[in-house]
């Protein structure tokens, strides 16, 4: 897959600015005091889902029409970020979908989407086995399937990237969380269509390492399992497309564990009163986990994901 050019991105960002304008980045005392360097957020736990997905879904709804595509009706898999994103875009277009979800997804991720009109099934203990029984029913039905990792997703997702490496000062790193790929692609491609240096390193957690064996293995490497905190990151089986973009453009991999992720979360409470999904804390914990080799230098984090259900959220600031 080759990856959007600046003016694809920037024509993405025109067709989603009437439903996800611009959302801000701040650089936060506390928290560079805490991290030994000056700290710029990205804020995409400002847009209308709390991700940065919704971008996504937007272009790719958008793209759909513009080509003239009518599918019955769309079908996807995903642990609900992706899912709020197509169940939104696809409400704005009049488009009938259906999300599916392993059993033991977040309440209140699963009550937005619904609330955003679509059918939601739970079914299978993982991420992956959701998405094989969202592949099923999209033959069985007649359904499109849209995949995690595509690049019309990764266009509107891009629009994020743009727009904080034009607005925030020349960043040295930026941390992002890799759940299927389509956040850190996303930076790769506006980095690269501005022509930086900037260093760009993604995150996973440490009970959900494939794409960083992947990563260092130079192929795809699956897991059995993927258990973590941070549910948007919990892959198994990573994109190939994916996988051979971050390997060309990411510096590194982190891997963060649950204490880490946990304390992240926290930090982002009390130093900015910010609220961040397991997901939407990985970043500014690798950059903890980083903080010597990071010290006085001017770094970015991307905070995407602020869905984390109340009583998770309570455990964790307790």
């Amino acid at each position: 897959m080759q990856l959007p050019s600046v003016a694809e991105i920037e024509a993405a960002a025109r067709q989603i600015a009437p439903h996800c304008p611009p959302t801000p980045q701040y650089a936060w005392p506390l928290l560079g005091a805490r991290a030994g360097c000056e700290v710029w957020v990205k804020h995409e736990n400002h847009t209308p889902i709390g991700a940065f997905k919704l971008r996504g879904g937007l272009h790719y709804l958008a793209q759909m029409k513009a080509q003239g595509r009518s599918p019955a009706g769309l079908i996807s898999a995903t642990r609900g970020n992706h899912g709020q994103s197509l169940a939104f875009a696809c409400r704005v277009h009049g488009v009938p979908v259906t999300i599916v979800v392993p059993r033991g997804n977040s309440r209140e991720k699963n009550a937005a989407m619904r609330a955003f009109g679509a059918e939601l099934i739970e079914t299978g203990e993982d991420f992956e086995a959701a998405r094989l029984a969202a592949a099923s029913l999209a033959e069985a039905r007649g359904l499109e399937m849209v995949p995690s990792f595509q690049r019309d997703l990764v266009c509107g997702v891009a629009t994020y990237a743009l727009e904080f490496l034009r607005a925030a000062p020349p960043l040295d790193t930026v941390y992002v969380a890799i759940g299927m790929g389509s956040g850190i692609c996303g930076l790769i491609a506006a980095r690269d269509g501005l022509g930086l240096t900037t260093e760009i390193v993604g995150v996973v957690a440490d009970g959900a390492p494939a794409y960083a064996l992947s990563f260092a293995a130079g192929k795809v490497v699956s897991t059995a399992h993927a258990q973590t905190i941070a549910d948007g990151v919990a892959c198994r089986v990573p994109s190939a497309e994916a996988l051979v973009l971050i390997g060309r453009g990411a510096a590194r991999i982190v891997s963060v564990g649950e204490t880490a992720i946990a304390h992240a979360m926290r930090a982002y409470y009390t130093d900015t009163h910010n609220l961040a999904e397991g997901a939407g804390a990985v970043a500014l914990a690798a950059l903890l986990q980083e903080r010597e080799r990071q010290a006085g230098r001017r770094v970015g984090l991307v905070l995407s994901g602020g869905n984390v259900d109340a009583e998770v959220f309570a455990g964790v600031l307790a």
